[in-house]
């Protein structure tokens, strides 16, 4: 499971022209499934999100989680995160669960995000084409993947 956290002062999600989801101040994160990811994964990858200090103190350092400020987070599934692009400019996406496999997981990672934090989640639309707009404060991006734990 990989991850790509991006600390927001807003985002949004649009299908169809519409808002699916929107916040303020909070998380942005993308999140790609392998086919061979499992509920350790979700519930690691979930607790380190919730934990990561990456939001100002009164001193202005990092020193602040997602849990700290009351923040708010936006979970958006994209398979695009395992491209390979070893060989030639197409990219592979070999290592990305099928939906079959991915949706599932997905949701179980919505349901276990909303354990941590003790309220809801916002969400894109698994396999939508969806138009992401975000305002990256700082900018703080953080790259999260489940297969590099040590």
């Amino acid at each position: 499971m990989r991850a790509v956290i991006q600390r927001v002062s807003s985002a949004s999600v649009k299908i169809n022209a519409e808002v699916k989801a929107s916040i303020k101040s909070g998380l942005l994160v993308l999140l790609g499934i392998e086919s061979e990811d499992s509920r350790e994964d979700i519930d690691w990858l979930t607790g380190k999100i919730a934990r990561l200090r990456i939001f100002n103190d009164k001193n202005g350092v990092m020193n602040l989680s997602i849990q700290d400020i009351d923040g708010e987070i936006i979970v958006v599934s994209q398979f695009t995160l395992h491209a390979s692009t070893k060989k030639g400019n197409r990219p592979s996406y070999i290592k990305a669960a099928y939906p079959d496999r991915a949706i599932p997981l997905y949701e179980q990672f919505v349901k276990a995000m909303e354990s941590q934090l003790g309220k809801s989640v916002s969400t894109g639309e698994f396999g939508a084409m969806m138009d992401i707009e975000l305002v990256n404060s700082g900018p703080v991006t953080i790259i999260i993947d489940t297969k590099n734990k040590t």
